[in-house]
């Protein structure tokens, strides 16, 4: 791997472990060290000086030894698809108010205009340099101006009754006093952030304030650490020195610094320079990478990433140029990964995927495209579940420019572009992530047990936090806004929702599952805001929430009462098509069949599937395995006979894409290469792990052979 921006390109080491605490104050050098200013020659380049949407990307090609029959009937090997489809408690009293309108974000075409509006209180410190200036301060990568123009009022409807649920599933009325309980918290959390915050649409720009923002007279740095004694900003631009840039800590726990421009007016801190917060905590000292930080890399021979101030000059940023298209009356989805969308072994790139991987989507009739591991993951291998950075999109791919590119080009082909978001919990990184992140175990998670995933060895999030909220709501809202995205696939939404977190429970579809002490009723309300916020503001949007449990009033408007998702994971499907696969053709029930295709809830819409990633990882196999096994490797070649297993395999694999699309849900997905039978499994690059017990589980050498789609292979 090769990381650089706009100049210098960082190999990267991969990193396979979690991190422990420590420090970063090793030696300061005396010369500062900016990611912009040097070149070094390497074989692979991510970020180039001049960025890759302004040139052509050459395509890439691979010399396959043999070509294949593939269970498609497209000239590239895919089945074209059809247009078938188309016909919380412990909520403070006194919640932190950090917003300070003083300026009100308006969206004319692809600037930011800036207009004058009556001051709310603040409660955060401003600086003298700051108070005298006046100038409204703005999120990084925006185009500003100062010119007034009229306002595009977007707002979020007032909470309903939250009673319709009850005319629409008379069952639920058994469980009323939990679901009106429920309710109620969301209201009152919806009052108090319009009292306290404004509303929820100025809640959720909270990267508006936290985080790097910048004005025409310098660079204000805001970070929310309640447990930490004392706070600097420090980086390349003041060569790493803790006593340069003292920050000031408010009565809510939010430490500021605002850093002048320099004498020749240019910004205290230079684009594409490491930037870190260092921190005196109950822990030790420490220097983390900003919560709120919009960049990160990783740099060579290191293993935490390091985070970046990103603010490229006018010139340099990438202005969309294509409206986001509408949302389709169905969705067909095309669930990728940016990474190993190439042929090659490598990990692929942003332009890449934009010039190679969209054309193909398009071709084969999907209208959506859901991209994976986009937030920040250390952890390659974590298929990007695993974030540390929430609001940086992944350097392994390219630049945010670049991913900017690869949204607009996918709206000038009319996708949808849904991005898989992870809200669920958080990587367990000290070093480059929110954990322990103040020095405490509950800053941003639960304490103790509650706040550790055990099977996936990850933070929970405390969902009942004000800050947390802000930090959650605001994240969502900065794909949408910034990036373009046109709605998220929500993962593990299960184990938000339930203290088990899914784990060892088999659902029945017995209500009393759903309703009781169980639920995680702060995780829901979260749900229910997120939603409300996403459908508020941007109507067109569309979620998906991935829940296997059937929790009733899952895809219902919040305003009946529901949680507010548009569509639900229809997971069922895929496991009892493995079900199937495992028995003799004589003992597949056809009543059995239609009822897992069809069986889902009234006026909750679902995205069905055949398999997804999930099914594609090592370990498992895909349907295409399944059906054909070893025989797929010695039998598909167009110079020689295929086998009668080859010739079931193929038309089974078919009629189950068939029937799922037509019977599964209102949607449906289908993860990269799998369309066509992709003949390999995925297998991240990783080393041998040792387990807690002693025993080793072998890794691949970091081998990426396993860790691409070859779509070199289809006729």
């Amino acid at each position: 791997m090769i990381y650089s921006a706009s100049g210098i390109r960082l190999p990267c080491v991969p990193s396979v472990y979690r991190f422990s605490q420590s420090s970063f104050n090793g030696a300061r050098r005396n010369i500062s060290f900016s990611l912009l200013l040097k070149k070094d020659q390497f074989s692979r380049k991510i970020f180039a000086q001049k960025s890759s949407y302004d040139s052509d990307s050459s395509s890439l090609t691979v010399a396959a030894s043999k070509k294949v029959l593939v269970p498609g009937g497209q000239g590239d090997g895919s089945s074209s698809l059809t247009d078938q489809l188309e016909s919380p408690s412990t909520i403070s009293d006194d919640p932190q108010v950090i917003h300070d309108v003083e300026s009100e974000k308006m969206q004319d075409d692809e600037k930011v205009e800036v207009e004058e509006q009556e001051s709310v209180p603040s409660v955060l410190p401003n600086n003298d340099e700051e108070a005298c200036a006046k100038e409204p301060s703005v999120p990084l990568n925006r185009k500003v101006s100062t010119k007034k123009s009229e306002a595009k009022p977007r707002s979020i409807p007032p909470p309903g009754a939250g009673q319709k649920i009850y005319e629409i599933d008379p069952t639920l009325l058994g469980f009323r006093e939990h679901i009106d309980y429920r309710y109620a918290q969301y209201r009152r959390i919806r009052e108090e952030i319009d009292k306290y915050e404004g509303g929820l649409e100025v809640f959720s720009r909270g990267y508006e304030k936290l985080g790097f923002t910048r004005s025409k007279t310098g660079i204000t740095y805001r970070e929310w650490a309640p447990g930490a004694k004392s706070a600097a900003l420090i980086g390349d631009f003041n060569n790493w020195n803790p006593n340069a840039d003292i920050m000031n800590q408010n009565e809510f726990g939010v430490w500021e610094i605002f850093l002048p421009n320099n004498a020749d007016g240019s910004p205290a801190i230079p684009h594409g320079s490491r930037v870190k917060i260092c921190m005196d905590t109950p822990s030790g000292i420490k220097d983390s990478i900003p919560a709120w930080i919009k960049f990160s890399v990783q740099a060579p021979g290191e293993i935490p990433y390091n985070g970046i101030y990103y603010d490229p000059p006018e010139k340099e940023k990438y202005i969309f140029k294509h409206p986001q298209p509408k949302r389709p009356k169905s969705l067909r989805i095309y669930e990728s990964h940016v990474g190993m969308s190439s042929t090659e072994p490598i990990i692929n790139t942003y332009a890449n995927f934009r010039d190679n991987v969209l054309p193909r989507i398009k071709r084969l009739g999907y209208n959506a495209v859901q991209i994976m591991a986009i937030q920040e993951h250390s952890y390659y291998a974590s298929f990007g579940y695993h974030v540390t950075n929430f609001f940086a999109p992944s350097s392994r791919f390219g630049t945010p420019d670049d991913l900017k590119s690869l949204i607009d080009r996918a709206h000038e082909l009319g996708l949808l572009v849904l991005m898989d978001i992870v809200h669920s919990h958080a990587s367990n990184n000290v070093l480059d992530g929110l954990n322990m992140f103040d020095g405490t175990d509950a800053h941003y998670f639960h304490s103790g047990s509650k706040g550790h995933h055990w099977m996936w060895d990850s933070r929970l999030f405390n969902y009942g936090s004000w800050e947390v909220l802000r930090f959650l709501l605001s994240n969502a809202r900065w794909w949408l806004e910034e990036y373009k995205f046109d709605g998220f696939r929500f993962d593990g939404v299960t184990s938000m929702m339930y203290t088990h977190h899914g784990l060892q429970v088999a659902f029945t579809g017995n209500y009393t599952e759903y309703f009781g002490y169980a639920t995680d009723v702060e995780a829901v309300i979260y749900l229910m805001l997120v939603n409300d916020m996403i459908h508020g503001l941007y109507p067109e949007a569309v979620t998906i929430g991935e829940d296997v449990s059937g929790m009733p009033t899952f895809c219902l408007p919040v305003q009946d009462g529901g949680v507010g998702f548009d569509y639900r994971l229809h997971m069922a499907v895929a496991d009892k098509w493995i079900e199937l696969l495992k028995k003799r053709d004589e003992d597949w029930k056809v009543g059995d069949i239609i009822h897992t295709l069809t069986n889902r809830r009234w006026l909750e819409k679902c995205v069905a599937y055949a398999e997804s990633h999930d099914q594609a990882l090592v370990g498992d196999k895909t349907i295409a395995f399944w059906l054909m096994d070893k025989d797929m490797y010695e039998f598909m070649a167009l110079d020689r006979p295929s086998t009668p297993l080859i010739d079931r395999g193929i038309a089974l694999h078919k009629m189950i894409r068939l029937i799922t699309m037509g019977l599964g849900g209102e949607g449906y997905l289908n993860f990269m290469g799998n369309e066509f039978g992709h003949p390999e499994w995925i297998d991240f690059p990783r080393g041998d792990q040792q387990l807690p017990n002693g025993s080793v589980i072998p890794g691949n050498n970091y081998s990426y052979d396993k860790c691409r789609r070859r779509f070199d292979l289809t006729i």
